[in-house]
């Protein structure tokens, strides 16, 4: 993978004008009666403007929003006792501070999860659960396992972060010609600064659109789901740093040229992606995977990266081809681990598909995606374009979480009762 650099530059950085609406007046043919609307807002007044609550916040990052006046709210209305608090790495430094910030202005105590956290596949709230706490945030990432879905409350923190709006509107308008259509996305912390900066762009002439890979948000893609695109995208930017997510858009639209403006350095690169390699890599690990007789079936136990029910899927096609197999549970996949079972032919990880994509090649015995092990088994046919769609609700078929034979509906269960000292 090759990565050239063409810096954005802006000399100045003007404002772009607030847009204006047009009001249409439709006259009603008969006399109605005014509704008149009432706003309820949720979290309280007198909350909102606690100056000591307000002067703790005042510790974090000013442009990072972590929500604490709703965290606080909504820990007060559950009643909750002890909550879990989950962070990616990048954002544990905070911790800490959040905990502390939690437990002076609410009757819970906070428990802070230490364990890695690669993205909402992770959200962990059955280990939660198992320590006592009866309520739970994750941060940094969108509501990948619904709400309904997990065993305790949990709230989801996105951590919006400002950016300067102004030099990624400059940096385009001096880079790209505003008549070509662009596709644009970014991950959830962004969103917001991309929808705006889309809207004013729009407005001035542009072509740019939000794709969007349902159930994700629009312009959110995720480093194992993203959208392919229309024939009518002339390329694609990324609003983000590092190029895990936007490597995933990238295998699901192999022709078109790609960008990524990095917001903390605020530059602008041209991105490469070798489409040839990886597909010629995958394909040969299929092959071999294929004259394997004792398959390692892996179900993923980081946060919930791992669906049984894609697993039985799995069990039941390598059944009917007449493979012995064996199921492993395991948190994190390494080939030394791997190795030291000598026996088995071929592995399929039920966990990230990209560990599949990125690290394959560095195991001793192949390590297919549930994906591949479908094209192994002549479930379904090897598709030319790399399918990036374990989370979509389009995927074409039930290796991925939410088609509708793996979706499952958790119980919610009262935590175990702390023991009385």
């Amino acid at each position: 993978m090759l990565t050239t650099s063409e810096e954005g530059k802006c000399e100045s950085c003007s404002c772009a004008s607030k847009p204006t609406s047009k009001e249409i007046v439709v006259k009603a043919t008969e006399p109605r009666k005014r509704i008149q609307r009432r706003v309820v807002q949720q979290i309280p007044d007198e909350q909102l403007k606690d100056p000591l609550i307000n002067e703790a916040i005042n510790k974090l990052p000013p442009n990072y929003n972590f929500e604490i006046h709703k965290s606080i709210w909504r820990i007060r209305s559950a009643g909750a006792q002890c909550v879990a608090l989950q962070f990616p790495e990048g954002l544990l430094l905070y911790a800490c501070v959040i905990a502390d910030i939690l437990e002076t202005f609410t009757d819970a105590e906070m428990l802070i999860m230490g364990d890695v956290t690669y993205g909402a596949c992770c959200v962990d709230d059955f280990t939660a659960r198992s320590l006592g706490a009866d309520f739970m945030i994750h941060y940094g990432h969108s509501c990948l396992v619904p709400i309904d879905r997990t065993s305790i409350t949990v709230l989801y923190v996105f951590v919006d972060i400002q950016i300067d709006p102004k030099h990624v509107i400059d940096t385009l308008n001096r880079n790209f010609d505003k008549s070509k259509k662009m596709a644009v996305v970014s991950t959830i912390q962004f969103l917001n600064t991309l929808h705006s900066i889309v809207e004013v762009l729009n407005k001035d002439g542009w072509d740019l659109i939000i794709p969007q890979a349902k159930p994700l948000s629009p312009g959110e893609v995720l480093g194992c789901t993203s959208p392919p695109l229309d024939t009518s995208v002339t390329s694609l930017l990324y609003l983000g740093d590092g190029r895990f997510h936007l490597e995933s858009i990238m295998i699901s639209n192999p022709e078109l040229p790609a960008y990524r403006y990095d917001p903390y350095n605020k530059s602008l690169t041209q991105e490469y992606y070798d489409h040839v390699k990886m597909r010629r890599i995958r394909f040969e690990e299929i092959e071999k995977a294929r004259k394997a007789e004792k398959w390692g079936l892996i179900l993923g136990t980081l946060g919930r990266q791992g669906n049984p029910a894609i697993l039985s899927n799995i069990q039941k096609q390598l059944t009917e081809a007449g493979k012995t197999f064996v199921v492993l549970l395991m948190s994190e996949i390494f080939p030394e681990r791997l190795g030291m079972m000598k026996e088995i032919g071929a592995w399929v990880q039920v966990a990230c598909p990209r560990l599949s994509i990125d690290w394959g090649y560095a195991f001793p015995a192949p390590l297919l995606s549930p994906y591949e092990a479908a094209v192994a088994l002549k479930s379904v046919k090897w598709q030319e374009n790399y399918p990036m769609d374990f989370y979509s609700n389009a995927s074409l078929g039930p290796w991925t979480n939410n088609h509708p034979d793996n979706k499952v509906k958790i119980t919610r269960k009262k935590p175990p009762a702390k023991p009385v000292a």
